[in-house]
């Protein structure tokens, strides 16, 4: 499986005008890529292949020296991102969906390039590309020797590298290809119902993680330095301090919320050999009235968290359909609505539970496909034989 490794570096200043000087020249060329494409288009009625585009690239270079400075396979990815894009608009046209066409990149929306190779598996070493060089430096072509910070070890090995940018700070980002780490047989299963307030999640066995809320807590602040921003004239020394400023409470409270869901994600995983949650469709929900506490909880980020753990650590997670989980009686099967705060009381047999632990209970009986609405015991007889757990090792 891949996985990716972050690591904050520190460049110097000349490595820091090189560093610049690569995304402005990789976004240049991803600009004329595209140009290149929609008139192309606009002429033959066809398109011009991303194989065409990379052997175009040596007269890039000869008309253009400043482009000689970049590795070839910077600029070949490039191309590549550029020909992914137009592969998912192509596919999205294909399915019905709103399609999005590749669009045009400012300096804003351009932050990182990327060494599809670093790793030379004919000869088992470094191609050359993100190298360590010393305990703290690793080598990036026609930049330097960049300090790094490896505050955890790099597992597996290393195929691509990605130099990126997230407002003043720089990280090398590594994707290896590492062996899965499955965690021993936990022999629990649980269902979870995702929610905003109070809980960011509920478990079937009456567990309650309390939300965060790291935007909320965090939005005066915001607020307040979005107004100093929108105060500043365009293109002033002071307006790209206070746009830096505003970044780095964004970063804080991004940080914050990721590291919350890998922490839950890796209690639950370790608790449980299989999750069960709702098939929430994320996009849809944001933009009800309740977006920003939503967007806020970030479940679409957890969710895509927790798959990856539990891939890694040889768990199961599964989506059910969410309808009437939240109305539907975990004692007797009764379909009745509850106000959102309030407990589930069941007007058929009297049941007295707490609503989202009453919805976490039918997530679970609909993952292990037990009918609802049955007692323990009833439910547990009837449940089918499963194969028995994967060998750890």
């Amino acid at each position: 499986m891949l996985k990716a490794f972050a690591y904050r570096i520190y460049p110097t200043k000349p490595q820091l005008k090189d560093l610049e000087e690569h995304l402005n020249r990789t976004r240049e060329l991803y600009n004329a890529a595209l140009q290149e494409r929609r008139d192309a288009y606009k002429k033959t009625g066809g398109s011009v292949t991303a194989f065409e585009q990379m052997r175009s690239l040596v007269e890039v270079k000869e008309g253009r020296p400043e482009y000689r400075r970049i590795h070839a396979h910077v600029l070949q990815g490039v191309i590549t991102q550029l020909d992914r894009a137009f592969q998912g608009f192509f596919r999205r046209v294909k399915a019905g969906e709103k399609a999005g066409y590749p669009r045009f990149k400012s300096k804003d929306r351009w932050n990182s390039f990327h060494f599809k190779q670093v790793w030379d598996n004919s000869r088992d070493n470094w191609f050359g590309p993100g190298k360590p060089v010393g305990s703290n430096r690793i080598r990036l072509p026609n930049i330097g020797d960049v300090r790094i910070k490896w505050h955890r070890p790099l597992v597996g090995r290393p195929k691509t590298l990605t130099i990126k940018r997230d407002g003043e700070h720089w990280y090398a980002v590594y994707v290896c290809e590492v062996e899965p780490t499955p965690l021993p047989p936990a022999g629990g299963e649980v269902g979870i119902d995702l929610g905003t307030s109070p809980n960011f999640l509920v478990t079937s066995n009456g567990g309650l993680v309390p939300a965060p809320k790291y935007y909320r807590v965090t939005e005066r602040k915001l607020r307040r330095q979005q107004r100093v921003v929108s105060r500043r004239k365009r293109g002033s020394s002071g307006r790209k301090k206070a746009v830096a400023a505003l970044k780095r409470l964004h970063r804080k409270v991004r940080n914050q919320r990721k590291d919350f869901h890998h922490k839950t994600a890796r209690k639950l995983l370790e608790a449980n050999d299989v999750v069960y949650h709702e098939n929430l469709s994320v996009k849809a929900m944001s933009r009800s009235r309740l977006s920003k506490s939503i967007l806020d909880m970030g479940w679409g980020q957890f969710l895509n968290i927790l798959y990856g753990k539990a891939a890694e650590a040889g768990r199961r997670v599964v989506g059910v359909n969410p309808a009437y989980t939240s109305q539907i009686c975990s004692g007797c099967g009764h379909v009745q609505k509850v106000p959102i705060g309030k407990p589930y009381e069941c007007g058929a047999c009297g049941l007295v539970i707490h609503r989202d632990v009453n919805a976490a209970l039918n997530i679970l009986r609909m993952g292990q496909g037990l009918p609802l609405g049955e007692s323990d015991e009833v439910a547990h007889a009837r449940r089918p034989q499963k194969p028995p757990a994967l060998a750890v090792g």
